[in-house]
């Protein structure tokens, strides 16, 4: 590992010229038609992304997040008129995205709440809906500084239906512009299953079963893990040093069939998206942990955002995956699930993915430290080429294939 200390990483170095037309507000009719830079080892290109199948070397496993995004803003009207939103954000009770999406009574989350002081403490908002299962009145009180407590009246309604009913699918804030019926299926990958996320993991926004089909053909492994994108995906850093950042906590989930093709494909492994390198590489951290601290149960699992730069080197990949294999037998789990906080820095050493999948991100982000972590000071040229051939940029953007090797 270099001898960098991200802590000591001042994010004025992570800056570019984002011109506000170079931002993509809206996608492309076809996914698949986006421009694609590959990066190759220092080698930049241009191409169209459907090419993505010929440029991946052989033998790829790519591993995808197969998060969905739900309908997460809520808007209330008090008898006053005053509009009340709330941004669910993760569940609080019960913990578990399917229980609490699932549920047919009652759920509590942790949310973001605008126009708060008109939402005082043990206070409750209303709202009449009606769907195809009847009528539902549902409740929101606000139980916490930033929790709220859901009820409804119809058992026949999950939750997660009622947000299907009455929410708006969140996009990025930087499209400045209100969600539009196009985003309900723009804004989603066409491989989205499992509900959980308030943002989309946009690199897979480009993948068409076409796409898919060519990469068969190839014979290309595909996996799904699944880590629930946070809001705070959107937060630039404010401060100046990195060290000074705190990073959101994201929930992962990965089966044990996958986890044991990641163990025998290592070496080959290229993610799409960096929600997909933040879970692969959570997976490294915690088999460390759990092979210096065996005794821990379930439900403590999670990786902090500095362990990674806590002396972890003397473990390989294939050690720490066979811990977590272990661990999942002895604990009888078919999925491992965990929160991760982890950042990526330069200074990291990956340790379970060879290259990525990315659209382009913001100035001063956290994302844009993960890149530079995997290509060095090569980012730079990446961006320049980018903005000097016409790339869109962020959420609705195009995308690269970095390949350090």
């Amino acid at each position: 590992m270099s001898s960098i200390l991200p802590q000591q990483i001042a994010i004025a170095d992570y800056d570019y010229p984002l011109p506000d037309e170079r931002i993509a507000r809206y996608p492309l009719p076809d996914r698949s038609s986006s421009k694609l830079l590959s990066y190759q080892a220092g080698t930049i290109a241009e191409h169209t992304f459907r090419d993505l199948p010929e440029l991946l070397p052989e033998g790829t496993i790519l591993v995808r997040n197969n998060s969905k995004v739900i309908r997460a803003r809520l808007l209330f009207h008090k008898e006053s008129g005053a509009r009340i939103e709330i941004f669910c954000l993760d569940p609080s009770s019960p913990e578990s995205y399917e229980l609490s999406l699932s549920a047919t009574e009652r759920c509590s989350w942790h949310c973001m709440i605008g126009n708060a002081k008109r939402f005082k403490l043990s206070s409750s908002l209303y709202e009449d809906l009606t769907g195809s299962k009847g009528q539902v009145r549902l409740q929101a009180e606000r139980i916490g500084e930033g929790e709220v407590s859901f009820s409804w009246d119809n058992p026949h309604y999950t939750f997660g239906e009622l947000l299907e009913l009455m929410g708006i699918l969140p996009i990025p804030p930087y499209l400045d512009r209100e969600t539009e019926a196009g985003d309900l299926i723009t804004y989603q990958t066409v491989y989205a299953q499992r509900e959980g996320s308030v943002a989309a993991p946009t690199a897979g926004l480009h993948f068409t079963p076409e796409v898919f089909a060519q990469l068969g053909d190839r014979g290309i492994d595909v996996l799904d893990v699944t880590l629930h994108v946070g809001a705070g995906t959107f937060r630039p850093v404010k401060a100046e040093l990195i060290g000074e950042h705190e990073m959101h906590a994201e929930l992962i989930s990965v089966s044990r069939p996958t986890l044991e093709r990641l163990r025998a494909g290592l070496g080959h492994i290229i993610a799409v998206g960096t929600t997909s390198v933040r879970t692969l590489e959570s997976l490294y951290h915690l088999g460390v942990h759990l092979t210096q601290h065996p005794e821990s149960q379930p439900e403590e699992l999670h990786v902090s955002q500095w362990q990674p730069y806590e002396g972890e080197e003397d473990y390989s990949a294939e050690q720490a995956l066979d811990t977590l294999l272990y661990y999942m037998e002895c604990h009888e789990l078919t999925q491992l699930v965990f929160p991760t906080s982890i950042i990526i820095a330069p200074g990291y050493t990956y340790r379970v993915t060879r290259g990525m999948i990315t659209n382009f991100h913001q100035p001063h982000s956290t994302l844009l430290l993960l890149i530079a972590a995997l290509i060095g000071k090569d980012w730079h040229r990446v961006y320049e080429y980018a903005l000097s051939h016409d790339f869109r940029f962020l959420s609705y953007g195009d995308s690269s294939l970095l390949l350090p090797y």
